[in-house]
């Protein structure tokens, strides 16, 4: 096959899964298209089968990487610490929406961060939904919080996203060291979307609500907040000595399953199911489908308009590219094509690719499927979720969040070298 009809059939492909991803008829799983994609690209030639097979064992540490973090993440819900925590969030507000968003932000920010976005998509935001209720306030600005912190709230650590995993892997850092290069970054950029949400919101947040009833403090799950806060500090241990972090993300993960089979809270056919093997099937099919697409042509394509080098302008044309892109073709093939035209000018470019493949999901829908699956969520509670509304808050958020977010990491590489 020509390059050409080659790069015809690989877009044509990658169209059709993130469609289905996007649409997702009859709830079928995404990797319904996906891996059958992924073999069609092999059959006929629009990747040769050895770069398939590159391509997957590239991604394979990621995707178990993925299936740790979400196990875990279940766990400690099943352990009822997203409960705990919504508990404590409704009392830190005292009846005051203003309170209770800001509360909202630190919790959601902090388990996008450790747990995934997927924790606080899927796990936190029915939890924000009871908590707004019991409170009697307005949920519009509080369930916004969720999707957008699930993006932006994910820049800090390497397991915070499966495209930080992908640019950890890129970038040559340790995790240490990305962690303390994004630190500032993440700071500010969730500060830019809390001040747009105070101003945009401010009608909601002046309504009234209720203080919660007076009564014990919510218990925390110490187990469970041992085991994230060691699996954690595995991360950066096995980092240091150049091992998959990954091993330490299985291994919390499997003190947390023994546990559970031991108090038979969980079975094994859950503990499969927590781990989301349809959606792994599909990474690793989009990632060959992808592959396919940079190798005959797109590549070629985005390097004539990929910014060089790691001075300021250079980082915000990047970050703005990224940005754009994922809005196009959805966040995570965009880091996949990113990554390997910005890896070679140093972890400075690559770390830009991040901002902008996570914050700037915030302005579509098709962003991010973190983003798609909260609005099935929003759905289910008769929550009401508007284009122009979810596009004006885009609008206003993502432009500064993104510019502070990538000046912060410029000024983190002067300070502290490399980049």
């Amino acid at each position: 096959m020509n390059t050409s009809a080659a790069e015809a059939v690989s877009v044509v492909l990658l169209m059709a899964v993130l469609v289905c991803a996007v649409l997702r008829p009859r709830e079928l799983p995404e990797a319904v298209v996906a891996v059958p994609a992924a073999a069609v690209v092999i059959t006929v030639g629009a990747i040769p089968w050895a770069d398939a097979v590159d391509e997957t064992a590239r991604l394979a540490p990621v995707v178990g990487f993925l299936a740790a973090v979400l196990v875990l993440a279940k766990l400690c819900d099943d352990d009822g610490l997203f409960t705990a925590c919504g508990a404590w969030t409704a009392r830190a507000a005292h009846g005051s929406p203003g309170r209770l968003l800001a509360a909202v932000f630190v919790l959601a920010s902090v388990v996008t961060a450790v747990l995934s976005l997927d924790a606080t998509v899927v796990l936190l935001t029915p939890v924000v939904f009871a908590t707004v209720a019991r409170l009697g306030a307005r949920s519009r600005p509080h369930v916004y919080a969720c999707v957008h912190l699930s993006n932006t709230g994910s820049l800090l650590l390497p397991v915070s996203n499966l495209t930080n995993l992908l640019a950890f892997t890129a970038s040559g850092l340790t995790f240490a060291r990305f962690a303390a290069l994004m630190a500032v970054p993440w700071v500010v950029a969730v500060g830019a979307e809390y001040l747009v949400f105070r101003r945009f919101f401010r009608a909601d947040l002046a309504a009234g609500a209720t203080a919660p009833d007076d009564g014990p403090p919510p218990r925390l799950p110490r187990f469970a907040l041992v085991t994230v806060a060691c699996t954690l500090a595995g991360f950066v241990v096995t980092s240091a000595f150049g091992v998959n972090p990954a091993w330490a993300a299985a291994a919390g993960a499997l003190v947390l399953a023994v546990r559970a089979l031991l108090r038979r809270t969980a079975t094994p056919v859950a503990l499969v199911r927590s781990a989301a093997v349809p959606f792994l099937a599909f990474v690793l099919g989009l990632g060959v489908v992808v592959r396919a697409v940079t190798d005959n042509g797109l590549t070629g394509g985005l390097r004539h308009v990929l910014p060089g080098g790691s001075g300021l302008p250079a980082l915000l044309g990047i970050a703005a590219l990224a940005a754009v892109l994922a809005n196009v073709i959805n966040n995570l093939p965009a880091v996949l094509v990113l990554l390997p035209l910005t890896a070679p000018h140093g972890a400075g470019a690559v770390l830009a690719v991040l901002i902008g493949v996570n914050v700037g999901p915030n302005l579509t829908y098709a962003g991010s499927l973190a983003t798609l699956l909260w609005r099935r969520i929003a759905r289910s509670y008769d929550h009401p979720v508007h284009l122009g509304e979810f596009t004006v808050l885009g609008l206003l958020t993502v432009p500064p969040a993104l510019v502070l977010a990538v000046v912060a990491l410029w000024g983190g590489l002067r300070v502290a070298g490399g980049g």
